[in-house]
């Protein structure tokens, strides 16, 4: 007879069936399952390849909120270069907690300085994008690579 585990009334994927079709089929279990394989040390029974994957992922996610912190905060400082006439107390306060954003990021994830200037350059390609969206100016009014240092991007004052 098939073994039907539950979770809360949420039947769960069989405990006998081979891990990678558990992958496949139901994430969330599978998940579960390596969870608890790894907290009992059955390190035979881990899905290790999948496993890996999903781990190098979530560093993945990481990296990618750094761009992403970056980009927004390039956005405003393109806006704030670009459009002197819109520059507003709001804009100000939006750089700030952009800023505070990207430390938070850095904080917690401190092995990502090392990527610093990839998230940079890959923020400012986007952030320029952005910048002609929002702007209506031409793309080609923001200069081609990012014009600024990363310290200028931290540290440079804005006020209105």
């Amino acid at each position: 007879m098939a073994d039907h585990r539950t979770e809360n009334g949420i039947a769960l994927a069989p405990a006998k069936e081979p891990a990678r079709a558990e992958y496949m089929r139901d994430f969330y279990s599978w998940l579960m399952e390596q969870a608890r394989l790894i907290r009992e040390g059955q390190w035979d029974g881990v899905d290790r390849d999948n496993l890996a994957e999903e781990i190098e992922s979530l560093g993945r996610e990481q990296f990618n909120k750094l761009e992403s912190a970056l980009r927004v905060l390039l956005l405003h400082i393109l806006k704030w270069d670009h459009q002197p006439r819109m520059r507003s107390r709001s804009w100000v306060l939006s750089i700030e907690a952009q800023r505070a954003e990207l430390e938070d990021v850095l904080s917690d994830n401190p092995g990502l300085k090392p990527r610093i200037a990839e998230a940079l350059a890959r923020g400012y390609r986007k952030a320029r994008i952005d910048a002609a969206k929002e702007t209506g100016l031409e793309k080609d009014t923001f200069p081609e690579t990012c014009p600024y240092s990363f310290d200028d991007i931290v540290t440079r004052k804005f006020e209105r």
